[in-house]
């Protein structure tokens, strides 16, 4: 029997507050007044969601917070990983609610086996289940993609860039795992690239949405890191990616970087949504590696094709 915790997060506000045409029940610490990114909440489960991405009313889709789920301490309340020392039966008990919330099916969930890598699987539906309820049998997958109605991606995050893809055209999905060496090495583009294979995905028609994850305050970087950046992404970007401070580090934008992928792999600007919320910033609220990063859970991403 699984035990119901509190939520973790302290923050929680007694009314509603209005943020414009949306609601949200948290204090969440923003980057700017936007509604790219809304917070959704069902049978005790909070998550963020994408308005671009509902309004077209093809996908069902979340970005996983803290709280509604069982798991307690570091974990508290709604951690996704098995791998982390987490009781697996409050973890298989967070996929139970998450399904339950979002109303998909959590026996065709499937999850990646994360390693920074750019390789992307194409769902079958031999692959539906691995992770949640069954092994999986692959390894280096960071991320996923389908055209098959009811099965659910799902990739796992803690300050790292969740990526969206939504071709509207062809009905297809993807969803991607890009950390710095994920955008150094074009993780969006990669990934659209099998989309276009697999479904004959045009960017033209594809709309993409960068999630919640750390941002360029919060993400101080080293030189090393820096040098592969400046090799790889032109010169005239590099103002609006990374800079410099006294002690010799570096501030580094991966959103704008993950941006600038997605545009140059073909995808118009105005079909491209950015977050507007940084994991490190919400800590109560979100799992973050630079703010926990021994003890933590992870998040996830959740996309479903209706």
């Amino acid at each position: 029997m699984v035990t119901v915790y509190a939520a973790a997060s302290k923050k929680i506000v007694n009314t509603w507050k209005n943020r414009g045409k949306h609601m949200s029940m948290y204090n969440w610490k923003r980057k700017k007044s936007s509604t790219a990114v809304t917070e959704k909440i069902s049978e005790g489960v909070t998550w963020l969601s994408f308005p671009a991405l509902e309004e077209t009313g093809l996908v069902t889709h979340a970005f996983s917070t803290r709280m509604g789920g069982v798991s307690k301490g570091a974990y508290s309340t709604m951690n996704f990983s098995y791998t982390r020392g987490d009781d697996p039966e409050a973890v298989k008990e967070n996929y139970r609610r998450m399904a339950k919330a979002l109303k998909v099916d959590m026996e065709r969930m499937v999850l990646t086996w994360q390693t920074h890598t750019t390789n992307v699987r194409l769902v079958t539906p031999e692959d539906e289940g691995k992770g949640v309820i069954k092994d999986r049998d692959y390894r280096d997958v960071d991320g996923l993609i389908t055209n098959r109605p009811g099965v659910t991606l799902v990739t796992f995050f803690a300050d790292c860039v969740p990526l969206y893809f939504l071709d509207v055209k062809k009905k297809a999905i993807g969803l991607s795992h890009s950390g710095w060496r994920g955008t150094v090495n074009r993780m969006g583009k990669v990934t659209l690239e099998a989309m276009a294979q697999e479904f004959g995905t045009n960017p033209y028609d594809v709309t993409a949405c960068i999630g919640p994850s750390i941002c360029q305050d919060c993400y101080e970087v080293g030189p090393e890191v820096i040098e592969k950046f400046a090799d790889t992404f032109d010169k005239k970007d590099h103002e609006r990616l990374f800079y410099e401070k006294r002690n010799g580090k570096f501030q580094l934008n991966l959103w704008e970087a993950n941006r600038i992928v997605l545009m140059e792999a073909g995808i118009p600007e105005n079909q491209i949504f950015v977050t507007d919320i940084c994991t490190h910033c919400n800590p109560d609220l979100l799992f973050s590696h630079r703010t926990s990063p021994e003890k933590r859970g992870n998040l996830c991403a959740f996309l479903c094709l209706k």
